[in-house]
């Protein structure tokens, strides 16, 4: 990318797209050392150089009521990064994830400037959730960084913009979550360690504590051996799940950070998970595991919109449910234990979740790291 430096526009709206954006930084870095940088981001962008119009705070912000208490502020902030970004006259936009922020603020540039090309980095989940989206997206963006294997077809098949797939940011970091040889034989070794993950947000701690130490409860009375239950948490939500867990019969020891949670993933002999990405790290680093799942009232009014069979990440990367998955009143502590406890063996269960872990490496493999796929294929838009 010879000549002039390069202005780029980046807009990440959340924590996850933060840290898709840093590395989508240094890897454009890469090829053009003169790039510069403008847009939204957290706090990773914003080392790498970004000097972000204003905090992510503003408008990270999830589920129906929240977004609703927030909307003014969020509207205005629509207005503000796309008339920045107008006038800035950046040769590429890049907006990563938080599609009801940065898709409205991509339908806002385009229609005033169409030469700018606009890449979506995170495909919004039409296979799943509105499908029409993808049609109505090829009027606003120029192409779609996948992280899923399965997307660019699911693209292509609804009529949406041209999608390649880039490799998901865990594939890179294998090695934080896969066990050497004293880890792995630990994971094989008494007392067996189960990992309790219910999940990183308030309203998932408040929904399904309750059916998760049922659960542990239970699979400790009908396993024969003692069972080393740890819980990984992150500190926001400390708080809340130590309250909960106040009456439970059988307390998980709590590990803070996120590598205290890796090591435990690389020693656990399997797992029960909310759903969400941790699902899709606990197969890559080959943790049979049991999904279970709640969500409020309003949002299970809206289930029969939802277009595919499962939520679990890695069941729809294999195209099979490999890893069982309990919703709503289905996600019950009896329920839950019972699927649990061939896990703690060698049985048929586990055999079968341990192959669809092999299964899963061979469908998400790329050949580049996905950062510097992003950055190849922005860097190809910019020349056209």
């Amino acid at each position: 990318m010879a000549g002039k430096p390069l202005t780029i526009a980046l807009i990440a709206g959340e924590t996850s797209g933060d840290q898709l954006g840093f590395k989508l930084m240094q890897s454009l870095r890469l090829l053009s050392p003169d790039c510069r940088f403008i847009g939204v981001g957290g706090e990773r962008m914003t080392e790498e150089g970004l000097d972000s119009l204003f905090p992510i705070s503003d408008i990270a912000v999830m589920g129906i009521l929240p977004v609703l208490a927030r909307l003014p502020l969020v509207l205005r902030r629509i207005r503000e990064t796309a008339d920045f970004i107008i006038a800035s006259q950046p040769d590429a936009l890049v907006i990563i994830d938080s599609p009801d922020f940065t898709h409205r603020v991509a339908k806002r540039v385009r229609q005033v400037r169409p030469d700018i090309p606009i890449i979506n980095d995170v495909s919004p989940t039409v296979w799943a959730w509105r499908p029409g989206r993808a049609a109505k997206m090829r009027a606003y963006i120029d192409h779609v960084l996948a992280l899923l294997p399965f997307e660019p077809e699911a693209h292509q098949r609804l009529g949406g913009p041209p999608c390649t797939y880039i490799g998901h940011p865990l594939i890179e970091r294998l090695d934080e979550f896969r066990p050497n040889g004293d880890e792995a034989q630990r994971r094989a070794a008494k007392p067996p360690i189960v990992l309790v993950l219910p999940g990183s947000r308030r309203g998932e701690i408040a929904r399904l504590m309750a059916p998760f130490g049922e659960a542990i409860a239970l699979l400790s009375q009908h396993y024969a051996e003692p069972i080393d239950f740890v819980l990984p948490a992150v500190s926001h939500v400390e708080a809340n799940i130590r309250h909960a867990m106040q009456d439970w019969p059988v307390k998980p020891r709590i590990v803070l950070g996120e590598a205290d949670k890796y090591a435990a993933f690389r020693t656990a002999r399997c797992a029960l998970a909310a759903s969400g990405t941790v699902t899709l790290e606990l197969a890559l680093a080959g943790v049979p595991q049991v999904v279970g799942y709640r969500v409020s009232i309003l949002e299970a009014q809206l289930r029969h919109l939802i277009q595919v069979s499962t939520i679990v990440l890695p069941n729809l990367i294999l195209g099979h449910n490999a890893v069982p998955e309990f919703l709503q009143e289905d996600c019950n502590g009896p329920t839950l234990a019972k699927a649990l406890l061939p896990l703690l063996s060698e049985t048929p269960e586990r055999a079968a979740q341990l192959a669809a872990t092999r299964e899963l490496d061979q469908r998400m493999a790329v050949s580049v790291p996905p950062s510097t796929g992003a950055a190849r294929i922005i860097a190809s838009l910019i020349k056209q």
